[in-house]
């Protein structure tokens, strides 16, 4: 319609390679802006109006630096344990 022609218009303006679209504006807000930026899978599913969450899943990209930054907090999170476990000891 005429979402898809204003975003190939914008896109072409942009002098992007892949064609964009709704459904490509779509994917990549749930997966680039939402779930990189931590918002969680469940929210995502919700915004995108999914009634599975498996439908989320099956195009939700996990970035290498999400899953960095999810290992980091873990890091962090173990760090913050183990001084507890030290203090208490």
């Amino acid at each position: 319609g005429s979402c898809n022609k204003i975003l190939k218009d914008i896109g072409r303006q942009c002098g992007f390679k892949v064609r964009l679209t709704y459904h490509v504006a779509r994917h990549t807000n749930a997966t680039t802006v939402l779930l990189s930026h931590g918002v969680p899978i469940e929210t995502v599913s919700r915004l995108l109006g999914h009634t599975n969450i498996k439908t989320t899943q099956i195009y939700a990209k996990i970035t290498a630096q999400k899953i960095s930054q999810d290992m980091e907090t873990l890091s962090h999170k173990l760090e913050d344990m183990e001084k507890n476990i030290c203090r208490a000891i």
